[in-house]
Protein backbone atom coordinates (compact mmCIF):
# COMPACT_ATOMS: atom_id res chain seq x y z
CA UNK A 1 0.00 0.00 0.00
CA UNK A 2 1.86 3.04 -1.33
CA UNK A 3 0.31 5.46 1.18
CA UNK A 4 2.22 3.64 3.94
CA UNK A 5 5.61 3.77 2.20
CA UNK A 6 8.16 5.80 4.12
CA UNK A 7 9.53 6.30 7.60
CA UNK A 8 7.01 6.95 10.36
CA UNK A 9 7.63 8.22 13.89
CA UNK A 10 5.59 6.31 16.47
CA UNK A 11 4.02 7.95 19.53
CA UNK A 12 2.17 6.09 22.28
CA UNK A 13 -1.34 7.42 22.92
CA UNK A 14 -2.66 4.86 25.42
CA UNK A 15 -2.81 1.37 26.83
CA UNK A 16 -0.06 -0.98 27.93
CA UNK A 17 2.62 0.21 25.51
CA UNK A 18 5.87 1.59 26.95
CA UNK A 19 7.03 5.08 26.03
CA UNK A 20 8.03 4.82 22.36
CA UNK A 21 10.90 7.32 22.36
CA UNK A 22 13.02 6.86 19.22
CA UNK A 23 10.70 4.21 17.73
CA UNK A 24 9.90 4.34 14.03
CA UNK A 25 8.29 2.15 11.41
CA UNK A 26 10.04 1.86 8.05
CA UNK A 27 7.67 0.62 5.34
CA UNK A 28 8.30 -0.23 1.70
CA UNK A 29 5.62 -2.00 -0.28
CA UNK A 30 4.39 -5.18 1.39
CA UNK A 31 7.01 -5.25 4.14
CA UNK A 32 8.46 -3.15 6.87
CA UNK A 33 10.00 -3.09 10.32
CA UNK A 34 9.54 -1.41 13.67
CA UNK A 35 12.89 -0.14 14.93
CA UNK A 36 14.51 1.93 17.67
CA UNK A 37 16.92 4.41 16.13
CA UNK A 38 19.34 2.90 13.63
CA UNK A 39 19.12 -0.61 15.10
CA UNK A 40 17.65 -3.47 13.04
CA UNK A 41 13.94 -3.70 13.58
CA UNK A 42 11.24 -6.30 14.10
CA UNK A 43 9.94 -7.24 10.63
CA UNK A 44 6.29 -7.28 9.57
CA UNK A 45 4.18 -7.82 6.46
CA UNK A 46 1.73 -5.15 5.27
CA UNK A 47 -1.77 -6.43 4.51
CA UNK A 48 -3.99 -3.49 3.66
CA UNK A 49 -3.92 -1.33 6.77
CA UNK A 50 -2.68 -4.12 9.04
CA UNK A 51 0.94 -4.77 10.00
CA UNK A 52 1.42 -8.49 10.72
CA UNK A 53 4.63 -9.20 12.64
CA UNK A 54 6.71 -12.21 11.67
CA UNK A 55 7.84 -15.03 13.93
CA UNK A 56 8.48 -15.12 16.82
CA UNK A 57 6.06 -12.17 17.14
CA UNK A 58 3.39 -13.62 14.82
CA UNK A 59 0.53 -13.11 17.30
CA UNK A 60 1.01 -9.30 17.14
CA UNK A 61 -0.84 -7.16 14.59
CA UNK A 62 -1.00 -3.38 14.35
CA UNK A 63 -4.31 -2.14 12.91
CA UNK A 64 -4.15 1.32 11.31
CA UNK A 65 -6.74 3.97 10.42
CA UNK A 66 -5.95 7.12 8.41
CA UNK A 67 -5.87 10.31 10.46
CA UNK A 68 -4.77 13.64 9.00
CA UNK A 69 -1.34 13.23 7.41
CA UNK A 70 -0.69 10.02 9.35
CA UNK A 71 -2.44 7.13 11.03
CA UNK A 72 -3.77 6.13 14.40
CA UNK A 73 -3.08 2.57 15.39
CA UNK A 74 -4.22 -0.19 17.69
CA UNK A 75 -1.61 -2.69 18.86
CA UNK A 76 -3.20 -6.14 19.20
CA UNK A 77 -2.11 -9.53 20.50
CA UNK A 78 -4.18 -12.49 19.29
CA UNK A 79 -6.91 -10.06 18.27
CA UNK A 80 -7.11 -8.22 21.60
CA UNK A 81 -6.11 -4.59 21.82
CA UNK A 82 -3.43 -3.76 24.38
CA UNK A 83 -2.32 -0.30 23.29
CA UNK A 84 -2.83 2.68 21.00
CA UNK A 85 -0.36 4.77 19.07
CA UNK A 86 -0.08 7.25 16.22
CA UNK A 87 2.17 7.35 13.17
CA UNK A 88 3.39 10.65 11.79
CA UNK A 89 5.55 10.94 8.66
CA UNK A 90 9.18 11.64 9.40
CA UNK A 91 9.72 13.22 6.00
CA UNK A 92 7.69 13.22 2.82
Amino acid sequence: MAELDGVWDVRRTGGALPPLVGVCKRIEGARGETAVGPLPGVPFSVRGLELHYRRPFGAFVDVLEPEGDGFRGRATFRGREFGRFELRPRSR
